[in-house]
């Protein structure tokens, strides 16, 4: 029985330097595989994650020796983190170790649905020569507006000043006196959502954001606006999302992340030729490096709790 079991894909460094003083077990197939994970748990120390293996009452039950929950990346709401409480469990997220990946994605994306010449690649090699539907607009002068002003939003909002964006954000937790340089906060979601050129999210999913971005919120934007959302798929309504493109209420979206995930076909089908729109699987902040990052610090994390070998 393995003292560390990992269940999601870790870079390969990082699982080898755990390796090297504990018994670790290392399947990401497991995050599909409950009945065996659950199996594997019951000599477990550490368990390590990333957002699809569901830490609850039920699995911690089946570990009574678990110490430590490494998540490889910062989103929580995968763990039941008041029964990890309970049972005094440490939760561990890797913070900051991917901020620089995501915020890189959604200047990405932005820039891509601003202008939607690059969208039109497959129409060009087709010989089609649509110039006039691929002008698009310029990322400099545009307002980027950030929902939440955590980490990773202040990675974005330093991206998007260097290219002569103008940036806001809405953030309740955020007083009105805090230092945030060159962003201006506004006092309302609404008001961020009229006055934003690109909006992107930057909240974790509580009771609070589930559905934040609603049929009538997505109303006030701009015809010409775009949506990026790399946080949880939840906040935003995926159907009024896709009804605004589909009228061109809105001018674009990316979503990294869904409601269900993976998108099965019969999820995904609903998402089918809607114009404008990007899609990943939840990848914004994986890149080699910041794969890397998250591994390095989800394994000192683990290392840190467990203390030395035979401990």
């Amino acid at each position: 029985m393995a003292d560390i079991v990992i269940s999601e894909f870790m870079d390969d460094d990082s699982v080898a330097s755990l390796a090297m003083d504990f018994e670790v077990l290392y399947d990401p197939s497991l995050v599909d595989q409950g009945d065996r994970l659950v199996s594997l748990l019951s000599r477990a120390r550490a368990l390590v994650v990333r957002n699809r293996t569901r830490v609850d009452e039920a699995l911690l039950n089946a570990a009574p020796r678990l110490e430590v929950v490494g998540r490889l990346g910062v989103g929580l709401d995968n763990i039941d983190l008041d029964a990890c409480a309970r049972r005094n469990v440490v939760v561990c997220p890797a913070t900051g170790a991917n901020d620089t990946a995501v915020a890189e994605y959604v200047i990405t994306a932005a820039l891509l649905l601003r202008r939607p010449a690059f969208l039109g690649s497959d129409l060009v090699a087709k010989g089609n020569w649509p110039r006039e539907a691929s002008i698009g607009g310029e990322i400099a002068g545009a307002v980027m507006g950030l929902i939440g002003y955590g980490a990773i939003a202040r990675e974005t909002a330093r991206r998007a000043r260097d290219l002569g964006m103008r940036v806001q954000a809405f953030d309740p937790y955020v007083p009105g006196d805090a230092d945030v340089g060159d962003t201006r906060l506004v006092d309302s979601l609404e008001a961020l959502l009229e006055t934003s050129d690109v909006v992107s999210v930057h909240v974790p999913l509580t009771d609070d954001t589930r559905g934040l971005l609603d049929a009538r919120a997505l109303g006030r934007m701009g015809s010409s606006s775009v949506l990026v959302n790399t946080a949880r798929g939840h906040v935003v309504d995926e159907e009024a999302l896709v009804d605004c493109l589909k009228r061109g209420a809105i001018g674009g979206a990316a979503m990294d992340v869904f409601a269900e995930e993976p998108l099965t076909p019969e999820r995904a089908a609903r998402f089918a030729d809607v114009p404008n729109l990007l899609l990943t699987p939840h990848i914004a902040g994986v890149t080699v490096e910041s794969n890397r990052r998250v591994g390095q610090v989800t394994a000192a994390n683990v290392r840190r709790v467990l203390g030395s070998p035979g401990s």
